[in-house]
């Protein structure tokens, strides 16, 4: 559906890369037609983001959560990577920042940032932090 709405702007490049065009410009429209809607009743379809009280938090998301602290409770003060891919500054709070306290607290944590233009980290934690600016597809194909 992605491919669909961005292929009349965007172009793939012979490697698979996806280019703007060389004029630069881009309507940054989508065709109605191509635009979701709700299945059971034809109305606007919105993505599940924290923004609001919509975000939902259903049973799968609940169980996922319990299995996230339970892993860190296990792992607290021992030897840890916290290792971020592609997180941008949209929300912060729910990863990154995280990270970053969790990274401050542990001495024996290392905090580790995959990200275009947005590898970052605080000074605080600098010395034990690996930030590496680069597309995630390049950067993971080249560790494989």
């Amino acid at each position: 559906m992605i491919l669909a709405m961005m292929s009349d702007e965007i172009i793939k490049d012979g490697q698979g890369r996806f280019r703007v065009p060389q004029d630069g410009r881009l309507s940054l429209r989508i065709p109605q037609e191509l635009i979701p809607v709700c299945p059971d009743d034809g109305g606007p379809v919105a993505m599940n983001l924290r923004a609001d009280d919509t975000f939902v938090e259903d049973a799968g998301w609940q169980a996922a959560a319990e299995r996230y602290a339970a892993y860190l409770s296990a792992h607290e003060g021992r030897k840890i990577l916290f290792w971020e891919i592609g997180v941008g500054a949209n929300t912060p709070m729910i990863i990154k920042y995280p990270f970053w306290a969790m990274t401050a607290e542990n001495p024996q944590a290392v905090y580790a940032c995959l990200n275009f233009d947005e590898a970052i980290c605080p000074e605080k934690i600098r010395i034990r932090s690996i930030c590496i600016d680069g597309d995630s597809s390049d950067v993971l194909s080249a560790i494989v």
